[in-house]
């Protein structure tokens, strides 16, 4: 159950040729692979390409009558690993995942499969995930392709571009024997656009032709002397055949104009914010015709020396526009300009920002910058700027104090947030803990109100986090991950090694039923998975097969038993290591399933009961303790009725989904008798009306009681 469906759109992969697709990036990517004749395809979901999985997830039935196999991947590791298909079998093979932290995780894989090379195109799809919507440490993904010499493409964010480039890249690979990186950025993944569809293409080798003639060639097994042997053929023979193929296909695009002096080299992922800077600079059409020579790197490794060489032979100097740091591409390019004796100026890092992402505004500062200094004749007068000169004058302070930070958090009703705010009350009691977190939704408890986490090393990873802590006596550490992480890594990087280490430390594993980060896709433990109606697996059994003793299963709504339990397996005087699976569906999944039923059925005339939760604001004591333990988003403050009283007072906006979180929190932590839950009864029946009639003619006559009451107080 992912976050968005895509069963309408997939119908657009039916489109043959000469038809026009209309639809988003990562539509068209999948249409792409399916003109290109895949045999096998798979992943690990996360932003920017979680959505790439859905679409595949919602295209089995296409997939299956093209003989296509899918495989959801148990992380990066496994769909890099599966790629091994194609070392030996010409099988043309993708898969997707996010990148730099996926890529991280698949480097094993990923180096033996260079190391050996592949014979059948193989494409990894990675979701740059860097700039100001990332979600990630910042890093690049050229780095990883320099060191394995896995070739590196950056379309143009077009939808033309993207699908030919894609299909391009099988060619390329299979004419080098190396696999490819295919870098889609965020918002080139998410932009809409149209292009002239081609016929889908059964692969002309399938896997079931491999199986029926297994092939084993023992100079591509990654050990000595072969390994030696493969470093030669990737200098030798891989790299000239990538060079070739290249210039051969015209995979760089190049916008020249000889008499100009100077030029812009740029990746081509960052083309649409290069030539709309050149727009507002009057330098550019909005067709993208250019009065500045342009070299567009859709291969941004390797680069290609001779059209490098010829691009900026009779030009004083040329821009790199390449984002992030370190600026690879221009170290580069002073070495290939040095050999080839050359006197052009290479600029870059000099006028753009060393880091970040580039924007509209920096790119068009820097582009303007580097154009004043080498021909300011281009430029003429500003009055082609007007469009961003009203942001430029806003100052980044200004903005700041205008815009309130919005730090991630989670979300109305999740059932992590009771979990983190146990832990919040125990440590009052208890005293600090030290606590290793982890990546997804539980990372978010790092942030206020909670403050709950000292440190974040990786996806699963956070048990293992806290393994340096795992000997000390008198005082132990607490690990969380989530369900997700689990699967993903953390039962053997984390519970496996704590169990054969004898750690002593307490590992709480948040289970929301879900991978519920990346969107809420499907995982072991869901209590349906992507093909049968039925739990795959457990996470209690799980730990319990790799030697776990200590387990308590426990509902993340209970607070107080959550508060106890966890103080429980800190002071135990049982040895190894404690785990407690804190149980709690994830409320946006809950909500994506139950709100249709629920409509459908009160339309339809049936009995349903909603509840609401509010505050009564005459007994409201102004404390907020709901808001400092929860944080969450229907909770926020109205100005007191009371005029003798100053405080204002809590108040549940219309988001609330019922889950109770906030009363159960005051009543956990101080006795609050503001919070009341309302039952919002849709066509009710005679029963329902004769109580509401009831209850209605008891309150007036309480209420008119106290009215006398008061009348005679007065008098």
């Amino acid at each position: 159950m992912a976050e968005r469906s895509f069963a309408k759109e997939v119908k657009k992969l039916r489109l043959g040729a000469g038809e026009v697709f209309h639809g988003e990036g990562i539509l068209a990517i999948t249409k792409g692979l399916l003109q290109s004749g895949v045999a096998y395809v798979g992943g690990y979901q996360g932003s920017p390409v979680s959505h790439l999985m859905d679409v595949l997830a919602d295209s089995q039935e296409i997939l299956s009558e093209l003989d296509v196999h899918f495989e959801a991947n148990g992380s990066e590791a496994s769909a890099a690993a599966m790629l091994s298909a194609s070392i030996s079998y010409p099988l043309r093979a993708a898969v997707t995942w996010k990148s730099t932290v996926g890529t991280n995780v698949a480097s094993d894989a990923l180096s033996n499969l260079a190391s050996a090379g592949v014979i059948g195109g193989t494409v990894i799809i990675i979701g740059e995930d860097y700039g100001e919507g990332a979600s990630i440490m910042q890093e690049r993904s050229h780095a990883f392709a320099m060191k394995s010499q896995i070739w590196l493409i950056s379309p143009r964010p077009n939808l033309p571009d993207m699908v030919d480039m894609l299909e391009k890249s099988f060619q390329l690979s299979e004419a080098s024997n190396s696999p490819i990186f295919f870098q889609m950025r965020i918002r080139a993944c998410h932009l809409h656009g149209q292009f002239i569809a081609k016929d889908n293409i059964k692969p002309k080798f399938t896997l079931r032709d491999a199986l029926d003639n297994p092939n084993r060639e023992p100079d591509k097994i990654i050990l000595p002397p072969f390994t030696f042997l493969h470093e030669k053929q990737k200098r030798e023979l891989r790299w000239p055949a990538a060079i070739k193929f290249i210039i051969d296909h015209n995979l760089n695009d190049i916008i020249d104009d000889p008499e100009n002096e100077i030029g812009i080299i740029l990746e081509g992922g960052l083309y649409n914010v290069v030539i709309r800077a050149l727009q507002i600079l009057g330098l550019a059409t909005s067709m993208g015709e250019s009065r500045i020579p342009l070299y567009i790197m859709n291969v941004t490794y390797p680069l290609v020396d001779s059209e490098l060489v010829a691009f900026a032979k009779n030009k004083k100097a040329v821009l790199m526009v390449e984002e992030g740091q370190p600026n690879y591409i221009e170290q580069a390019l002073n070495k290939i300009f040095n050999d080839a004796k050359l006197t052009c100026k290479i600029s870059g890092k000099d006028f753009l920002p060393a880091f970040g992402e580039y924007s509209g505004q920096v790119t068009k500062d820097g582009i303007k910058g580097f154009i004043t200094r080498y021909n300011p004749a281009l430029l003429g007068r500003d009055e082609h700027e007007t469009p961003m000169a009203s942001l430029s004058a806003i100052s980044t302070s200004e903005l700041e104090t205008a815009i309130p930070a919005r730090p991630p958090g989670l979300c109305t009703g999740c059932p992590e947030r009771p979990f983190f705010a146990a832990l919040k009350m125990l440590e009052k009691d208890y005293g600090e803990i030290h606590i290793s977190a982890d990546i997804g939704c539980n990372s978010f408890g790092t942030l206020p109100p909670f403050q709950i986490g000292n440190t974040i090393m990786g996806y699963g990873l956070g048990a293992a986090s806290s393994s340096a802590f795992g000997s000390v006596k008198g005082k132990r550490a607490i690990s969380i991950m989530g369900d997700g992480g689990f699967w993903h890594n953390g039962l053997t990087s984390g519970i496996a090694s704590a169990v054969f280490n004898n750690s002593d430390n307490v590992f709480i594993i948040v289970d929301n039923g879900y991978a519920a980060a990346t969107g809420g896709q499907y995982i072991p433990s869901s209590a349906k998975t992507l093909k049968e109606d039925e739990r795959k697996a457990r996470i209690q059994d799980a730990v319990q097969g790799v030697g776990v003793k200590w387990v308590r299963t426990i509902n993340s709504y209970d607070i107080s038993d959550v508060k106890t339990l966890v103080q429980e397996a800190m002071t135990t005087d049982f040895p190894g290591p404690k785990i407690i699976v804190v149980e709690g569906e994830c409320m946006l999944n809950r909500q994506r399933r139950e709100k249709p039923v629920i409509a459908r059925n009160i339309k339809s005339g049936n009995r349903e009961i909603k509840q609401r939760f509010y505050v009564e604001s005459e007994t409201c004591s102004g404390d907020h303790a709901c808001i400092r333990l929860s944080g969450c988003p229907s909770l926020t403050i109205k100005p007191n009725p009371d005029i003798l009283r100053e405080d204002p007072v809590a108040y549940v906006d219309n988001s609330c989904v019922g889950c109770g979180v906030c009363g159960e929190n005051v009543h956990s932590a101080v006795l609050c008798p503001s919070f009341s839950r309302a039952d919002l009864i849709f066509n009710p029946t005679v029963w329902d009306r004769f109580k509401y009639s009831l209850r209605q003619t008891i309150i007036t006559a309480l209420q008119r009681r106290r009215d006398r009451k008061r009348a005679k107080v007065m008098l």
